[in-house]
């Protein structure tokens, strides 16, 4: 990355030092910036300007997301130099808790997860704009694409009727859930913790409208797999430490269930040499629900 391009981005033209950061899927350059005076960091993101217009979305929806005092990083600047686009923001002080979390007790990866289920709360407070369709058909629509595209595939997840039957049996529970922002990626790999505490939420490009309780299947994929206090405490934290009832975790199921025909075929397409890594990842949340005779995971105790 040319640092005369960055000379040009009026914000931080002065900077002291770069450090590229390299980390996540995310075509974008990664860099933190050092400024002059020694206190001031800030996060730069380098992209080509043809994604200028989704990243300004990305941008307006960081910056909704200080009306609700939600713990992630602030926006403050976006624009083009040259081919390149780019966007500032503030940078949260810490380390991503997927490394982090298993050094800490558990009652501090509970914390940790309380914390990250209030923000979550936060977020989702905000309502999908008026020309967003509803959730029930938009991911019914996905969900079929997914289920023709899994049979034509060469991969067989053991007893997929039986999982393919429980969808059928309750896909119409979508049909009425609230249309919310989504952060559609949380999960500890964008959870920043600093001194044993919640830090902030990173990474909203990925973002998305629609059930809020659709959120809670990385945990039943990623987070439970590393931090089951953490999966705990983000439930707990998300209904203000009441018991979810049977009609969050009869979703939670639903949406784990579909999960499991979109990551066959998005790794095939996307990580193929990963395969039997994520379908370990499948196979263990399908146990940890005996294939959906039971709604509540095992883990969750």
């Amino acid at each position: 990355m040319s640092e005369k391009l960055i000379k040009q981005i009026p914000i931080i033209s002065d900077y002291k030092e770069i450090i590229e950061i390299i980390k996540g899927f995310s075509s974008d350059e990664k860099f933190l910036i050092h400024m002059q005076d020694g206190n001031n960091k800030f996060l730069l993101r380098m992209f080509d300007l043809e994604e200028l217009e989704v990243k300004k979305t990305e941008y307006s929806i960081l910056e909704k997301m200080q009306d609700y005092n939600v713990t992630c990083s602030k926006p403050i600047s976006i624009g083009g130099v040259g081919n390149r686009g780019y966007m500032v923001t503030s940078y949260i002080e810490g380390k991503d808790a997927e490394n982090e979390i298993l050094k800490y007790s558990e009652q501090e990866q509970l914390n940790i997860g309380i914390e990250a289920g209030i923000e979550l709360r936060k977020m989702h407070q905000l309502s999908a704009p008026a020309h967003i369709t509803p959730w029930y058909s938009r991911k019914v629509a996905k969900h079929n694409k997914y289920i023709d595209a899994y049979l034509d595939c060469g991969v067989k997840v053991k007893n997929d009727h039986i999982i393919m039957n429980f969808i059928d049996d309750n896909i119409h529970l979508m049909k009425q859930r609230p249309n919310v922002f989504q952060h559609d990626d949380f999960h500890l790999g964008n959870i920043i913790v600093n001194n044993k505490k919640f830090a902030g939420v990173i990474d909203f490009g990925r973002y998305d409208w629609g059930d809020p309780i659709h959120e809670f299947l990385k945990i039943g994929i990623f987070s439970r797999g590393v931090s089951i206090p953490f999966s705990i405490g983000q439930i707990k934290g998300y209904f203000n430490n009441k018991e979810p009832d049977e009609a969050f975790w009869r979703l939670y199921s639903l949406y784990l269930a579909m999960c499991v025909f979109s990551t066959v075929v998005w790794t095939l397409k996307t990580i193929p040499n990963n395969m039997n890594e994520m379908l370990d990842k499948v196979y263990m949340y399908l146990e940890d629900h005996d294939y959906f005779s039971r709604l509540k995971p095992k883990w969750y105790q």
